[in-house]
């Protein structure tokens, strides 16, 4: 009897448990509807805490949000990590499909998100400007490895330059590809990889 007891009460999380359960929630509403029509209550009640406790980690929506994104981002980079040792060109079809698939599994987020980074929202700006500069290294990394490059950035300073127009072409064709969906995912993903390559190009 003591340890049927014993089994219905419910573990305590621990405070980053918690937190990463309610970031959880979040991702998954922001992913299936509009900003707009996420409410803290509706985090609050799926996750099973009361509105005052999701407050508690995270004062504002907006604020929840970033964290969300900030989490999603930190997610992505993992998910298209170069392998070391295998030619970029040989990689990008792969990264790209990955994300590809997730700005279309998350659409909703991934619009809120460079929405808001343009009506220059500081909370989410904030997140923007470090997942971008987090893409970048990561690219700027792989290139660096890369036999076929040849050369690391640092001697061709245009290398940055390049990933960093890359990154927000790559954004604008997502943001219009989930706006009209005219091309295939296929068709979006050998778009976007031409023009890297074409940009990297000596």
């Amino acid at each position: 009897m003591a340890g049927n007891q014993g089994e219905r009460v419910r573990r305590r999380l621990s405070t980053e448990e918690r937190r990463e359960q309610l970031l959880s929630v979040g991702a998954r509403l922001f992913s299936e509807s509009p900003y707009d029509e996420v409410w803290i209550e509706q985090v609050a009640e799926i996750a099973g805490v009361s509105r005052g406790l999701l407050y508690h980690y995270f004062p504002t929506k907006r604020d929840f949000f970033a964290a969300v994104v900030e989490r999603e981002s930190g997610r992505m980079l993992r998910m298209t990590a170069a392998v070391p040792g295998i030619p970029v060109r040989e990689q990008l079809g792969a990264g790209l499909d990955t994300f590809l698939g997730y700005v279309e599994q998350h659409a909703h987020g991934f619009r809120a998100f460079h929405r808001a980074d343009a009506a220059g929202d500081q909370a989410v700006r904030k997140v923007y400007q470090r997942a971008l500069a987090a893409q970048e290294r990561q690219i700027l990394a792989a290139l660096a490895a890369d036999p076929e490059i040849g050369r690391v950035p640092e001697e061709r300073p245009e290398l940055r330059i390049a990933v960093r127009g890359w990154l927000a072409f790559t954004t604008a064709v997502c943001l219009e590809w989930l706006r009209d969906p005219e091309l295939t995912r296929e068709q979006v993903r050998d778009l976007c990889a031409r023009a890297l390559l074409g940009a990297i190009a000596p």
